[in-house]
């Protein structure tokens, strides 16, 4: 699926399913919630935070692919509501970081 694909496909489903998108603003704090549940499974499995149980030690991984979908499709609804093409956006980041970090990165002996 392309960006645009999905992009389209998220506004179908928020005008057939989801009946309208929430406000931009509720959207946003949407987001920052799943940010802070990708965080979290983020400290389980990547960082020295303990799971609760063993139960969810053995979901963490497939806990964490739900959980980032959900972010990606806050941030499309998001993208949808304020008018940017994501496909565009992101090919225009890429294109600003190369340029500015094409020599930033080499020389630095942290990444080598």
């Amino acid at each position: 699926m392309t960006i645009q694909q999905a992009q389209d496909k998220v506004d179908h489903w928020i005008k057939t399913v989801g009946i309208r998108y929430y406000s931009e603003l509720t959207n946003t704090v949407v987001l920052m919630e799943e940010v802070g549940e990708v965080a979290r499974l983020m400290a389980r499995l990547y960082g020295e935070q303990s799971f609760k149980t063993p139960q969810q030690a053995g979901t963490a991984r497939e806990d964490l692919a739900d959980e980032m979908a959900d972010l990606l499709f806050v941030l499309i609804c998001l993208a949808n509501q304020t008018g940017v093409d994501l496909t565009e956006a992101l090919k225009n980041n890429l294109e600003k970081k190369t340029q500015r970090d094409k020599d930033r990165h080499a020389g630095n002996p942290k990444l080598k």
